[in-house]
C-alpha cells in the first residue's frame, strides 16, 4: 500500500558489513582501527574491533545464513560520523544575482531550487542540517521520505522578528504592513508584543517547526537597524520560551551584542547564533546556563571576498565588516570560557558553494582540530537533542556516516576539502554518495526500471 500511495518510498536498506575500518570516534578523540561494522535497517547494528573475512563470524555479530549482507572492506579507510551544519537556509537557494533578489525569490520557484541545494550539502558530507529560518514543512518530509537524496532536516520554520528587526527585510520606503501582527515573507516573520509572539511561536510549531528562532539584535543583511540595536523585550521573549518549553523544544536566538545575548540567556533561550561581539563574562555566564553557541564565521569571510564582491550592497557591506574583523576573537573567547559550540555557516545565494570554509576558519581562530569536528559532530547532536542517535558512531546509532581517505583530526581542513579526501556519503544505512568505486551508490527505487 505504502509503495502504490507513495512510490518514492524505499524498502529497508542494504545489510553492510564494513571491515577494517579506522573509526573516528569524537567523543575522546581517538582512532579506533581494524573495526568491523555491521548496518542494518538504517543503524549500527554492531561494531567489533576485529576485522572479519567475508563469511567469518556471521552467527556471532547476530547475522543468520540466509540473509544477503554486502561486505566492503575500507582498507583502513576512516569512517567519521555525518557532518552537520546547524545554521543553514535552505529557502535561499543560488539561482539570483545579488542579496535583493536572492531574499526575495519568488517561493514556488525557490521550494524547486531547494533539494537541489540540499543535495549540494550532502555531497558535501552533511547527512543533518538545522534550518534557521524559511525551510517548511513539505521540504522536510520530502527529504525525509528519500525523494530526493538530502540531509535529515531540523526545522524553525520562519525567523521571528520584531517589526523593524532582523527579519524585517523591507527598506525604509516600504510602506506598513496592512494588517496588525505583520507578515510571514522569505525566511522571516513579524511579531509585535507578547500576544503576537505567543501565536507566532504556536503558529510555527503548528506548520511542523522543531523548534523556534528569534531575532534580538540587528543584523548585516536586515536593512533598517544597527548591528547594535536590541530586539524583543523580556516579556516577549519570555513568550516564545513558554511556548516551546510546553512542546517540549527550545529557542534559539539571532545575537551579536553582550546585551542582547544576555537579554536572550536570561529569559530562557537555550542558544545564540552567531555571537561576533561577544565578551568574556557573556562567555562565561553562556557556560555556566549550558547555552549552545552556534558561529558562523565563514558567511561573513564569503560576503567579503572579490568573488563575490558584489552580493551585497555597499550600506550592507559596511556592517559585514563589522562583524567580520571580530568573529575570529569571538570563537577564542567563547572557547576560552568553555562555552559548547556547533558548526554553522549562515550561507545564502551563491555563496552556499562555501559551506565547508567553516572548518579552516575556526582552525585559524586557534581550535584544535577535535574541537571543530565535536562542533560538527557530537556538540551539534546534542543541540537537536539527538544525542542518542546522530554525532558519534555507535550501536543503536543512525548509520549516519562519511568515509574519508585522510584523517581530519590530524588535518581539519580535510573537511574542506570533499573533493579530493570525502570517499562516500551513508546516511541511515544507504550509499548516497560516492567517489570510490569499492563501495557504489544505493540506486534510488525512482531509478530502477520496474
Amino acid at each position: 500500500m505504502a509503495s502504490t500511495l507513495k512510490p518514492w518510498l524505499q524498502g529497508p536498506p542494504k545489510r553492510y558489513r564494513l571491515v577494517d575500518c579506522s573509526l573516528i570516534d569524537p567523543k575522546d578523540g581517538q582512532v579506533y582501527e581494524h573495526v568491523t561494522v555491521d548496518l542494518a535497517d538504517g543503524l549500527i547494528h554492531r561494531m567489533t574491533k576485529l576485522s572479519k573475512g567475508p563469511t567469518a563470524g556471521d552467527e556471532a555479530l547476530g547475522w543468520t545464513s540466509n540473509e544477503q549482507i554486502t561486505i566492503i572492506n575500507l582498507q583502513g579507510k576512516f569512517l567519521c560520523p555525518g557532518l552537520i551544519d546547524c545554521h543553514v537556509h535552505l529557502a535561499a537557494p543560488p539561482g539570483e544575482d545579488g542579496l535583493k533578489d536572492t531574499m526575495n525569490q519568488d517561493p514556488t520557484t525557490s521550494l524547486l531550487r531547494q533539494p537541489y541545494l540540499a543535495h549540494q550539502m550532502l555531497k558535501r558530507g552533511f547527512t543533518s542540517v538545522r534550518d534557521c529560518g524559511g525551510a517548511g514543512l513539505a521540504l522536510k518530509e520530502a527529504l525525509a521520505e528519500g525523494l530526493y537524496p538530502a540531509p535529515r532536516l531540523f526545522i524553525s520554520g520562519h525567523g521571528i522578528s520584531q517589526t523593524g528587526g532582523h527579519g524585517d527585510i523591507r527598506s525604509a520606503k516600504d510602506a506598513e504592513f496592512a494588517c496588525c501582527g505583520g507578515n510571514t515573507r522569505g525566511l522571516g516573520r513579524i511579531a509585535d508584543g507578547v500576544d503576537q509572539c505567543l501565536h507566532a511561536a504556536r503558529e510555527e510549531l503548528r506548520q511542523g517547526a522543531d523548534f523556534i528562532k528569534i531575532m534580538v539584535s540587528g543584523g548585516v543583511v536586515s536593512p533598517t537597524d544597527s548591528l547594535t540595536s536590541m530586539q524583543y523585550g523580556p516579556e516577549e521573549i519570555r513568550a516564545f520560551t513558554r511556548v516551546a518549553n510546553d512542546a517540549g523544544t527550545y529557542v534559539t536566538a539571532h545575537a551579536y551584542t553582550p546585551a542582547a545575548i544576555r537579554n536572550a540567556i536570561e529569559n530562557g533561550v537555550s542558544g545564540i547564533e552567531h555571537g561576533n561581539l561577544i565578551d568574556e563574562p557573556t562567555a562565561k555566564l553562556m557556560a555556566e546556563k549550558g547555552v549552545f553557541l552556534t558561529p558562523t564565521l565563514i558567511t561573513y569571510k564569503t560576503m567579503a571576498s572579490k568573488e563575490f564582491g558584489s552580493f551585497l550592497p555597499p550600506s550592507i557591506a559596511e556592517k559585514n565588516m563589522q562583524v567580520l574583523l571580530a568573529g575570529l576573537k569571538s570563537v577564542q573567547i567563547a572557547d576560552q570560557a568553555g562555552v559548547t559550540m556547533c558548526y554553522g555557516t549562515d550561507l545564502l545565494g551563491p555563496l552556499q558553494v562555501k559551506q565547508t570554509g567553516e572548518f579552516a576558519l575556526r582552525k585559524e581562530a586557534g581550535l584544535s582540530a577535535l574541537k571543530i569536528l565535536q562542533s560538527a559532530t557530537a556538540n551539534a547532536a546534542l543541540r537537536l537533542r539527538q544525542e542518542d542517535k546522530l554525532g558519534r558512531l555507535k550501536e543503536g546509532y543512525a548509520a549516519d556516516m562519511i568515509v574519508l581517505n585522510a584523517n581530519p583530526l590530524e588535518d581539519i581542513e580535510v573537511l574542506d576539502r570533499p573533493q579530493k579526501h570525502l570517499l562516500a556519503v551513508i546516511k541511515e544505512g544507504r550509499v548516497l554518495e560516492s567517489r570510490w568505486s569499492r563501495l557504489p551508490v544505493d540506486l534510488p527505487r525512482s531509478a530502477v526500471i520496474e
